[in-house]
């Protein structure tokens, strides 16, 4: 079973996968197939199960921590299909050392109804003014090009992909520069003037200098000092727009858009005319010529972008079973417009689910000339960002993320390295042997010190955290209590967000405990407390007397297996599980960063409620509101800090804060694609905190290192 799910659904699923495998042993033709889905859509496999029975399409669902593993599982047979985008099937392609028996295959693509028999998603083409002087791509030297943002597929990756392979982009391989630097660097040697809107590093430091160093690549924009969204000149159209009325002379954008920029049919949808005169322009060629812009003439592509669509294995020897289900699952799902039908396949008003040749997805990559615009590297040829870790499950993290972030874009690519300590990673951080380390905040001024280590990056948690992602720790009460003092707690009942390394849950009030003479040791709080809910701790101990396991499964036995997780199979776990435990009157008071706090008044807020039901109980005495936490809280927990070599040039450091802040960037918005915040297959902490939401740059302006060593040295349990 696993821990890392929500398992409210886990007996239903379990009896439904029953009862699929007895209907697959009696009639092999009416297998039902078991789709892999990401943990965080799992609450959508009930709705998928029930909504499928009904209607004779029965399916089964495995979770997986991500579409990474869901990948992973298919491979290895443990499940049959599961939804993905083509860096996904980049990833399959680079995954057969994993599968069993490795043959991936795109069976079932996800197409527009616009477009239901395009062979591709879009196509990337490059539009001229039709009396532009140019026969060759080396012609495109000078001129004032239309981008629709950068890293964008059509308007930045295809481009540069190809524009290097031809020979046209030169000098991006400069080690003293970042990948990113190199691209712009090429780009703005190439081109006068142009409009590349977005961000150009999740940094804003960086993002500003590299603004201001090639400014001419911003300069055809509505705004050229901000060179962000919104743009007129920005996006599909945009670029179009920049080239007919804004002094552009090439345009990169995809096929679609100029059919409907021109007023020409798109697909099966009938020509809108517009007031844009296609008999201006032309199609710019990777071999130099130009083709017309009209309804009947075939554009000159540079690249594609395949359909997404589900992949299986080679297990699954009844494909047109498996297309048949997926495609009426689709059409089911539109049908009920039901969360599963977005989450779980992919899917929306515009699109639908359409069989297709069975590709393998390498194949369906290079069909597209699209798997080398996933690989382009010519930015940072042979460079890798060496990670270094110490736990197993730090090392798995950061084997995960390493071969989902270079699928999608990442660069420098991510290497780890396992060595036998903390202090051993710090020592191949000052000897050159690797580039990054995760430390908590209270040890970064030792490894300034003793490693000549340089912090870049530090976790951030949302609201509630200080400015400089520190965390306070308050014990939580209701309005109703009576308590007012530490000392009233004895023989109360207690809710803790985490055991033995959780601040808030556990050091943070034992230290205030010990401090008022309470107790003497870490030892004594499962006597002071009448009972406890601390996940993580020995389950057949007080300390997991008041947790309750899986509520939601509403089976005794799933409860029973689950009791004191320190994961979110504990319905207490954590610190929105700890605050939980004190409102289902488990427990008296609660133990818990601030930041748990926080979202529970942002969920007041959206329902209406002025304020909390909770207030803070202060270790000098007295209780206060959850706004004067400054001056009643147990103490305040520093973040966990990336490091680096302060002997690393300006530049190398800059490469590696831009590149792990685009990983964080993406995976804090799609935890679907790769969990690099949470538990990790069951185990807390692994090279982030649980409860982290993302990553932030280190500047100048992050001056607690002292401060944060004193905290670690006064909190840290012996």
């Amino acid at each position: 079973m696993r821990f890392g799910i929500h398992v409210s659904l886990v007996a239903a699923l379990a009896v439904t996968a029953i009862v699929g495998e007895s209907a697959a042993n009696d009639a092999s033709e009416k297998r039902i197939f078991t789709i892999c889905v990401p943990e965080v859509y799992w609450k959508d496999c009930a709705e998928l199960i029930k909504d499928s029975a009904l209607k004779g399409i029965p399916v089964s669902c495995i979770s997986g921590r991500d579409r990474l593993e869901c990948i992973e599982r298919v491979g290895k047979k443990e499940a049959d299909v599961v939804a993905v985008d083509p860096e996904d099937m980049y990833v399959a392609a680079k995954n057969n050392e994993l599968a069993v028996d490795p043959k991936y295959s795109v069976v079932e693509q996800v197409r527009t109804k616009e477009e239901p028999d395009a062979t591709y998603r879009y196509e990337a083409v490059c539009v001229v003014h039709k009396d532009l002087d140019i026969n060759n791509v080396e012609g495109l030297r000078g001129l004032r090009s239309c981008h629709t943002g950068v890293g964008r597929n059509v308007g930045y990756k295809i481009p540069i992909t190809k524009l290097t392979a031809m020979g046209v982009l030169n000098n991006l391989n400069d080690p003293q520069y970042s990948a990113r630097e190199n691209e712009l660097r090429a780009l703005s040697s190439l081109f006068s003037k142009g409009c590349l809107v977005g961000t150009w590093s999740p940094d804003p430091s960086i993002n500003q200098r590299l603004k201001t160093t090639y400014s001419n690549m911003c300069a055809l924009c509505e705004k050229p000092d901000v060179c962000d969204y919104p743009d007129i000149y920005s996006g599909y159209e945009g670029a179009l727009r920049c080239l007919a009325h804004n002094g552009g002379q090439v345009a990169w954008t995809k096929v679609i858009y100029v059919k409907r920029f021109f007023g020409l049919p798109v697909g099966v949808s009938p020509a809108v005319p517009t007031n844009e005169n296609p008999t201006d322009f032309r199609y710019f060629c990777p071999d130099g010529t130009k083709v017309p812009i009209d309804e009947n003439t075939k554009p000159c592509t540079w690249a594609a972008r395949p359909w997404q669509g589900y992949m299986t294995n080679g297990a699954v020897n009844n494909v047109q079973a498996l297309q048949k289900e997926l495609t009426d699952l689709g059409k089911l799902g539109e049908a009920e417009k039901a969360d599963w039908w977005k989450d779980i396949m992919l899917l929306d008003n515009k699109t639908l689910a359409v069989p297709a040749p069975v590709v393998s997805p390498v194949n369906h990559l290079t069909n597209s000339k699209y798997l080398d615009v996933i690989e382009r590297d010519s930015g940072s040829v042979g460079k890798v960002a060496r990670w270094c870790v110490w736990t197993e499950g730090s090392l798995n993290k950061c084997n995960a993320l390493s071969k989902a972030a270079f699928s999608r874009d990442v660069r420098p690519k991510l290497e780890c390295k396992f060595d036998k300590s903390r202090e051993d990673c710090l020592k191949a951080i000052k000897e050159d042997n690797a580039d990054l380390v995760v430390v908590d905040g209270g040890a970064v001024q030792g490894a300034i010190r003793d490693f000549n280590a340089k912090p870049i990056i530090a976790e951030s948690y949302g609201p509630g955290s200080t400015k400089l992602g520190e965390r306070p720790a308050v014990a939580v009460i209701k309005k109703s209590s009576p308590v007012k003092d530490f000392a009233e707690l004895r023989d109360k009942r207690s809710c803790h967000s985490g055991y033995k390394g959780n601040f808030a849950g556990w050091e943070a009030p034992v230290h205030a405990l010990k401090e008022k003479s309470l107790i003497n040791s870490e030892d004594d709080v499962a006597d002071f407390f009448q009972g406890s809910c601390v996940p993580g701790a020995p389950v057949r101990s007080k300390l997991c007397q008041q947790c309750v396991g899986s509520i939601a499964a509403n089976d005794d036995q799933v409860s029973s297996v689950t009791k004191c997780k320190p994961n979110n199979a504990e319905a207490f776990n954590g610190g929105d599980g700890a605050l939980e435990c004190l409102s289902s009157d488990k427990g008296d008071v609660a133990f818990v960063p601030l930041t748990a706090l926080s979202r529970i008044n942002e969920k007041n807020q959206e329902r209406g409620k002025e304020s909390s039901d909770f207030s803070l109980l202060c270790p000098g005495g007295g209780i206060a509101t959850l706004d004067q936490w400054e001056r009643c809280n147990l103490g305040i927990e520093p973040p966990r800090v990336i490091l680096s070599s302060a002997d690393k040039s300006i530049n190398a450091l800059e490469e590696l804060t831009h590149g792990t802040l685009a990983a964080s960037t993406l995976y804090s918005k799609r935890p679907d694609l790769l969990q690099l915040f949470g538990t990790w297959a069951g185990m807390s902490n692994e090279l982030f905190k649980d409860d982290a939401k993302g990553l932030v740059s280190v500047d100048k302006s992050w001056d607690k290192w002292d401060q944060w060593q004193q905290t670690q040295q006064n909190y840290t349990i012996a």
